[in-house]
C-alpha cells in the first residue's frame, strides 16, 4: 500500500529512465549526498553498489511499475537535516550528470525537486 504523503516521488520520466536501467543493470538505489556538484544530485547506483551507514538515512523504497525490487533512496543525514521540511520529487532532464551515475551514458540526468510539506 503506497503511503499517504510520500517523502520521496518518481516524476512519469523518471520511472521510465529507472525501467530502463534496470534492466540493464538490475536492481537499483538512490543516494543523494550533502557534497557539492554532482554530489548534491541523486545518484543511481546497482543496488549495494554504494555502500551506505549511519551517516546516511533511507527516505523510501520506490515502487516502480514493471520493476520487481523497490528502488531504494538513501540520503546523507546532514544533508537530511536541511530538506526534512520537503517532499522530494525524482525526476529526469536532459544533460550529462554524473559519470558515476548509471544514466550518465543516457544523456540525461537525475534531478530533484522539491515542494515544502507541513509537519
Amino acid at each position: 500500500m503506497p503511503e499517504e504523503n510520500p517523502r520521496v516521488e518518481l516524476t512519469p520520466a523518471a520511472a521510465d529512465l529507472l525501467r530502463r536501467l534496470h534492466a540493464m543493470h538490475g536492481p537499483l538505489m538512490f543516494h543523494q549526498s550533502g557534497g557539492c556538484c554532482d554530489g548534491s544530485a541523486p545518484m543511481c547506483y546497482p543496488e549495494g553498489e554504494f555502500r551506505t551507514g549511519g551517516s546516511d538515512v533511507q527516505l523510501a523504497e520506490l515502487t516502480v511499475e514493471g520493476v520487481a525490487e523497490p528502488v531504494t533512496f538513501w540520503m546523507s543525514r546532514s544533508q537530511f537535516e536541511l530538506w526534512s521540511h520537503t517532499r522530494l520529487i525524482v525526476d529526469v532532464v536532459p544533460g550529462r550528470g554524473s559519470g558515476f551515475s548509471l544514466e550518465a551514458p543516457e544523456g540525461v540526468r537525475f534531478l530533484i525537486r522539491s515542494r515544502v510539506v507541513n509537519g
